[in-house]
């Protein structure tokens, strides 16, 4: 169950309090009363208050002075001001400092229970806003330098990106999958004027597609079957901050009109809602797609594509790019050795040869998982060749070529020969020290290399 929404009420007056406690339903909400500044203020350091009804006139400090204590303790704490007196003075004063609203007596029912729903909603959603930006370590500024590369295509990109932080441009970026696209997109925004806003991120193809319009907009209590609270939708986390559309492309074409809707007129409404909310995020988008081709097959809406491609971003992958793997090793081995309290002092030469020589369809996302693998299991000072996977170790060798008639005894075979083969030319032919790489005794290597048929360095041809 969810937690009650705290209201606390500060008036001098107790039948004030009984009224409220009265008006505002107690399954709902936990209600308590005090009767000056001074206790209020207590409350506020000792408890978890959501809400402070705060009469102005008080004996001792008047609401004013305790409407700013309260927001020098928590400036999220939401207050609506309450008084018997029309003073413009005092209301100016008050919403200057922070009040939600301010309410005369005698007051309408029904208009101040939505006023408080209203600002205990503003408060929730200051709450989650607060939530996803420590999540996302959004307090933590992500410079330039922290994105590892040295190459010159990554060079020309930071310098671009140098030249967009500081405005509010729509970007697009395109790379393949594990290309670092989020990373480039939390850079700019931790650059820019917006670094102090919510970053919020969303996979559009993680979303169910019956959900996708409830989890960009929100939605009411009620919209829908399983709908029993209101939800705030990603659009309104991410207002004055940045909103990030991963997989743009998965979206569906009536969600695509929606959203290019929104991007013109900077509004919306909840799903089952027909107040407009306005939304000022910066909006960045990726895909692992062409976009431009999927225009042209008409899966993808070419006004929105035009809407969303104002700056172009595109990620060369890391075979493009092999001068960054060594540093890109070196950074995940200190990242994982801190990570997994390890203390792996580096990586073999011959290892390193290997992984510059592959072809890395997965990008630094296959990087990072190989050296979190090869750390977590092992067992000696520095990661060595014996422990990169397969795949990776027989890769750039002339392929296997695979009958359809072909017994798995002899694909097996096959590989194995492939295997020792590469391991052999890596060392040089050298028997002992590839004994050592495979975790076999030598003369165990010697009677594989009879039985597989693998030439020595002399009479090799391979």
């Amino acid at each position: 169950m969810n937690k009650q929404p705290y209201i606390l009420v500060v008036d001098d007056e107790i039948s004030i309090i009984e009224s409220f406690k009265l008006l505002l339903d107690e399954t709902k909400y936990k209600v308590e009363g005090v009767q000056s500044g001074e206790e209020a203020i207590k409350k506020v350091i000792s408890e978890e208050v959501n809400l402070i009804l705060l009469d102005i006139r008080l004996p001792g400090i008047d609401g004013i002075k305790v409407l700013e204590r309260v927001k020098s303790i928590d400036k999220n704490m939401e207050v609506i001001m309450i008084t018997a007196t029309k003073t413009i003075k005092s209301a100016v004063e008050a919403m200057r400092l922070g009040a939600y609203d301010y309410v005369n007596k005698p007051f309408n029912v029904e208009e101040i229970r939505v006023i408080i729903e209203k600002a205990l909603e503003k408060h929730n959603l200051t709450k989650e806003v607060n939530y996803l930006k420590a999540t996302k370590e959004e307090e933590r500024p992500l410079a330039f330098e922290s994105i590892v590369a040295k190459s010159s295509k990554m060079h020309q990109i930071f310098e671009f990106m140098t030249q967009i932080c500081q405005n509010d441009a729509t970007i697009l970026i395109t790379g393949e999958s594990g290309t670092g696209k989020e990373l480039i997109s939390r850079t700019i925004h931790s650059n820019s004027l917006r670094k102090g806003k919510p970053f919020i991120a969303v996979n559009c193809a993680a979303i169910p597609e019956n959900l996708l319009e409830s989890e960009f907009f929100g939605h009411e209590k009620g919209a829908f079957t399983g709908a029993i609270t209101t939800k705030i939708g990603k659009f309104e986390l991410a207002n004055e901050g940045t909103l990030f559309l991963d997989e743009i492309s998965c979206l569906k074409y009536d969600i695509q009109a929606k959203l290019l809707r929104v991007l013109q007129e900077r509004e919306f409404e909840r799903v089952g809602g027909e107040k407009l909310i306005r939304t000022n995020a910066r909006i960045i988008s990726a895909t692992n797609t062409n976009l431009k081709k999927a225009v042209e097959e008409s899966r993808f809406r070419e006004d929105l594509y035009y809407r969303l491609n104002v700056i172009p971003i595109e990620l060369p992958p890391l075979r493009e790019r092999k001068e960054d793997i060594p540093l890109l090793i070196e950074y995940f081995i200190k990242y994982f050795n801190e990570k997994f309290n390890k203390d792996i002092k580096g990586i073999s030469g011959q290892a390193v040869d290997i992984l510059m020589n592959y072809s890395w369809p997965g990008n630094v996302r296959e990087l990072n998982n190989i050296i979190e693998r090869m750390i977590v299991l092992s067992k000696e000072k520095s990661l060595q060749v014996h422990q990169l996977p397969l795949d990776i170790l027989v890769a750039g060798e002339e392929e296997i070529k695979v009958k359809e008639d072909l017994l798995l005894k002899e694909a097996k075979e096959s590989f194995e020969k492939q295997y020792i083969l590469n391991i052999l030319k890596k060392n040089n032919f050298n028997q002992t020290k590839t004994a050592k790489l495979l975790g076999i005794h030598r003369t165990t290597l010697i009677e594989k290399i009879n039985s597989l048929g693998i030439k020595n360095k002399a009479d090799s041809s391979y």
